[in-house]
C-alpha cells in the first residue's frame, strides 16, 4: 500500500493558486497575468482559468478576447469555462473525448495557456446555489481540475476568481488551497482582507478545506506618498510571513493590458515598468518556492498516515 501511495504522490499534480480579494479594481487579473508569465519565465508550464467575469479581461490581457468574441458570435462556444461545473460534463467528456478539455485552452505568445471567460459565468454562481448539498456545491471546479487537467502535465494552475464573495470563489479557493491576495493602499482593502482570513477559517472549519493565505501582494504603490508608505508598514506587521514585494504603479502596465499583453512583453520598459517586472518575478520566485513546501509537507503527512 506504501508504494502504491508513493508511486502516485510522484506524479506531482500541478501547484494550484487563486487570485482572491471581495473588491474590484485593485488589479486582481494584472497580478495573475503577470505572475503567470514570470512563472513560465522560471520554465513553469503555466495555465491560467479565468473566472473573474464574462468581461474577459484575462485573455484581454494576452489579446485573445477578439478570438473568444468570434467563437461566441459564431455560435462555436461549446463547451466553455462554465460546462465545467455541469452535471453533464462527463457526458460531453464521453461524447467529445480528448477535444472536450483541449478545445478550452487557449495558447499565448507569452508560453502561457489560458482557459478564457464566458458569458455563462453569470448565471453560474446561481446555478451552484441550487445544488443541496455544500460539499458538491464547492468541489465541482476541484473535481474537473483533478480528472482532466492535471493528466495535461501542467506545473501551475492560477485561478482569476471574481472580485466578490460567492459559490464561484468558493469553487476556486476549494480547488487551489493556496490564494494569493492582491491589495492596494488603503483602509477597505485591509479590511477586505481580514475578512478574507475569517472565510478561509471557515472553510475549515465547516468542510476541513485548508487554504493558506499564500501571498499578500501590495499593488500600484506609489512610493512617493504618505499613504502608500503607511499601509506597507501596516501589511509588513500584520503579515509579515506572507508578503510580497510591492508592485509599483506604472501607466506601462496600464498600455501593456491595453494593448494585449503584459510588461514582461516590452522590449525597452521604462525604469518603472522595468521594476514592476522585476518585483513580478521576485513575488512568482517566492510563491513558487512556498506552494512546493506546501505540497511537499501534505504529501508527507499522507505518506505517513498510510
Amino acid at each position: 500500500a506504501y508504494e502504491t501511495v508513493k508511486d502516485s504522490l510522484d506524479m506531482r499534480r500541478p501547484s494550484r493558486v487563486a487570485t482572491f480579494i471581495d473588491k474590484g479594481g485593485t488589479g486582481k487579473t494584472t497580478v495573475a497575468a503577470h505572475l503567470g508569465v514570470a512563472l513560465a519565465e522560471a520554465d513553469e508550464d503555466v495555465l491560467l482559468v479565468d473566472l473573474a467575469g464574462k468581461q474577459g479581461d484575462l485573455s484581454k490581457h494576452f489579446g485573445l478576447w477578439d478570438e473568444v468574441e468570434r467563437s461566441i458570435a459564431d455560435d462555436d462556444d461549446w463547451p466553455n469555462i462554465s460546462t465545467v461545473f455541469q452535471d453533464e460534463w462527463d457526458i460531453i467528456v464521453e461524447k467529445l473525448g480528448d477535444d472536450a478539455v483541449e478545445d478550452l485552452i487557449l495558447e499565448t505568445d507569452e508560453d502561457v495557456d489560458v482557459i478564457p471567460a464566458h458569458p455563462g459565468l453569470d448565471s453560474l454562481d446561481a446555478e451552484l446555489g441550487n445544488i443541496d448539498s455544500p460539499s458538491d456545491r464547492y468541489s465541482r471546479l476541484d473535481d474537473f481540475l483533478t480528472e482532466y487537467v492535471d493528466p495535461l502535465g501542467y506545473d501551475v494552475v492560477l485561478v482569476d476568481l471574481p472580485g466578490i464573495t460567492n459559490n464561484v470563489t468558493y469553487n476556486g479557493l476549494w480547488a487551489a488551497r493556496n490564494v494569493v491576495v492582491p491589495v492596494e493602499a488603503g483602509v477597505f482593502e485591509a479590511s477586505q482582507l481580514e475578512a478574507l482570513e475569517q472565510d478561509l477559517g471557515k472553510m475549515d472549519d465547516n468542510f476541513g478545506v485548508d487554504v493558506d493565505l499564500s501571498m499578500v501582494v501590495p499593488n500600484k504603490i506609489d512610493r512617493r506618498t504618505k499613504l502608500s508608505k503607511e499601509y506597507l508598514r501596516e501589511f509588513r506587521e500584520a503579515y509579515p510571513d506572507v508578503l510580497g514585494r510591492p508592485i509599483p504603479v506604472s501607466q506601462e502596465i496600464r498600455n501593456a493590458a491595453n494593448e494585449g499583453h503584459t510588461v514582461f512583453d516590452i522590449e525597452e520598459p521604462s525604469k518603472t515598468g522595468e521594476r514592476a517586472r522585476g518585483r513580478f518575478a521576485e513575488n512568482a520566485e517566492e510563491l513558487r518556492r512556498r506552494i512546493r513546501d506546501e505540497g511537499k509537507e501534505h504529501r508527507t503527512e499522507v505518506v505517513s498516515d498510510d
